[in-house]
């Protein structure tokens, strides 16, 4: 198992709300095409998708799976993006669902919703007034032996149920898709990735089909390459950083699905393909 910090992190206390969608009138997505579309976007309770499902090709935009959250206050806000980790527990306050356990997939930058996936069961019990406790853990891990590749928005636990080999110095990890830096999009020039995410470019149909990309799933791990994402995104070439999809495709310019990043190096990072390499299965999530 690899070597990190993890017994010096404190376990804090966070708590959001349902977010409500939200729309300017009179509610047009114009897309990278010049088309006008009135489509669902992000905010509330997504009933139909979650982690394990396809984000490409769904009649929506920016869709977050599962129940979108926030802090009304601002600063409070601000420490519930930056603070909540892929991978942490939350647990609703309040209402029919009071007590049960979802888990914390990652953050959306623009909007600035932490995005909490719940069981099924747990989902229709849900309304727009509830509260969650998220149990954070995560911000300042750091792995022992490798110094050079950081980590950040990622709870201990579920960074040990990633099947990460260690050689020497490398480190190789299981992802479910490779992306070429080239596609990365929105979020790009942002000051960190220690919240919110950046964008897959996917309106290049040929690149689509290249790289097989029709079937990104919410929760997958991808690799970008030649990225390093420790602090803003940039182009490095030999880099590498990995993250977690945490949106669907988008219709407009730049945007595409979401990557909350979670591990990033200049070298010595090396992504590995395979399949099912999805929160789902490393959550142990059951819809």
């Amino acid at each position: 198992m690899i070597k990190t910090n993890k017994d010096k992190l404190p376990i804090v206390s966070l708590v959001g709300m349902t977010e409500h969608p939200k729309m300017r009138q009179p509610g047009y997505y114009v897309g990278y095409d010049g088309q006008g579309r009135i489509l669902a976007g992000t905010g509330g309770i997504t009933y139909n998708y979650t982690i394990g499902d396809v984000c490409v090709g769904i009649a929506g935009d920016h869709i977050e799976p599962g129940c979108s959250t926030y802090n009304p206050d601002d600063r409070s806000n601000a420490a519930y993006n930056i603070l909540s980790c892929i991978g942490n527990t939350a647990i609703v306050l309040n209402g029919e669902a009071k007590g049960a356990k979802g888990y914390v997939i990652g953050t959306h930058g623009g909007v600035e919703h932490v995005m909490i996936v719940f069981g099924k069961e747990t989902l229709e019990k849900l309304t727009l007034d509830d509260r969650f406790l998220v149990k954070s853990v995560g911000q300042g891990l750091e792995l022992t032996d490798h110094p050079d590749i950081k980590v950040f928005n990622i709870d201990p636990s579920l960074l040990e149920k990633l099947e990460i080999e260690e050689n020497g110095k490398e480190l190789k990890i299981k992802v479910a898709k490779i992306i070429p830096a080239h596609l990365m999009g929105s979020g790009l020039g942002s000051s960190t990735l220690k919240s919110g995410d950046y964008d897959i470019m996917m309106h290049d149909l040929s690149e689509v089909e290249r790289l097989a990309l029709s079937d990104l799933r919410f929760g997958d791990l991808v690799a970008i390459e030649d990225h390093y994402a420790f602090n803003g995104p940039d182009y490095l070439k030999g880099a590498c950083s990995i993250g977690v999809i945490v949106h669907s495709d988008s219709f407009s310019s730049g945007h595409g699905p979401g990557v909350c990043a979670f591990m990033s190096a200049k070298e010595n990072l090396h992504p590995e393909i395979v399949p099912d390499a999805n929160l789902k299965k490393y959550l142990h999530f059951e819809k």
